[in-house]
């Protein structure tokens, strides 16, 4: 039996890219939403997840670090995806034809410049794919879709502007989530370690919770903050720094932290991707 992941988006989606990029061997099985993704897994569906967090030109995903704590899965592996975005339109369509672009919230940001230079008016798409999909079935050379060309293969388009984003470095960093946490691997690259947190309700918490990673030389690659159900008073903390939790200095990050929170999750151990040293 083959062992399937689950991404969010149509078939052609730049989720279903980073599944054939990162793991090859597994089917991708496609998902209307990211909650839909992480249902999948955790009900035994999937085998794996692949869920976009962040995007270089865009930044973060909105929503998806909210969802990951209460997932019930842990994060296995990262994967970098290059995002190449083209316009697409109908077989015969010119660029001069069309007059709407459709694509994801996210990925209308990332080729303004192009949109703006063609006046074409960017529409809000609930996935890229679908977009490319919804192009090929209407066959209305005035719409085009923002998508990749996987997506113009697989659905008959044609690419009528190709890699327009505005940076040429413009890239998806994904998460590969699973139901089990694995602490067993040792990577290439060095090793990632990702967990939420919340501080005590004392004076300089935050501060002094973060005391611990500098004076024992982890290097914090990410901190970001979000409320808790609606409270402005309950702030959780999405962490991910360099090196595994029993490697000693991060052992003793992690006590110091212990002592200015209420709350630690270990969210996932995972080895830092080649794409992540080498840009």
């Amino acid at each position: 039996m083959v062992s399937k992941i689950a991404f969010q988006g149509e078939m052609g989606a730049y989720g279903h890219q980073a599944c054939l990029e990162a793991k090859p061997d597994f089917a991708p099985l496609p998902c209307p939403t990211f909650d839909a993704a992480i249902a999948a897994v955790r009900d035994g569906d999937a085998d794996l997840g692949m869920i976009a967090v962040e995007n270089s030109t865009y930044g973060r995903v909105a929503d998806v670090h909210a969802l990951l704590p209460e997932s019930g899965l842990h994060i296995v592996d990262e994967a970098f995806v290059r995002v190449h975005v083209n316009l697409l339109g109908v077989k015969g369509a010119k660029l001069a034809d069309v007059k709407t672009a459709h694509g994801h919230v996210v990925i209308l940001p990332q080729c303004a410049s192009f949109l703006k230079k063609h006046d074409i008016t960017g529409k809000v798409s609930s996935d890229n794919a679908k977009a490319a999909k919804d192009v090929a079935e209407a066959g209305d050379v005035s719409r085009g879709a923002l998508a990749s060309e996987l997506a113009a293969e697989m659905y008959g388009l044609d690419v009528l502007g190709r890699h327009i984003e505005d940076q040429d470095n413009n890239t998806t960093r994904f998460l590969v989530m699973a139901r089990d946490l694995d602490q067993t691997r040792r990577g290439d690259h060095g090793m990632m370690t990702s967990f939420v947190f919340r501080v005590r309700n004392i004076p300089a918490a935050l501060y002094k919770a973060m005391g611990g990673f500098a004076t024992n030389g982890v290097n914090m690659t990410k901190l970001e903050s979000y409320m808790v159900g609606g409270q402005f008073t309950a702030t959780q903390f999405f962490a991910e720094i360099e090196g595994h939790p029993e490697d000693r200095n991060v052992q003793l990050a992690l006590e110091e932290l212990g002592y200015f929170t209420d709350m630690i999750r270990l969210m996932g151990v995972y080895p830092a991707a080649a794409r992540r040293r080498n840009g």
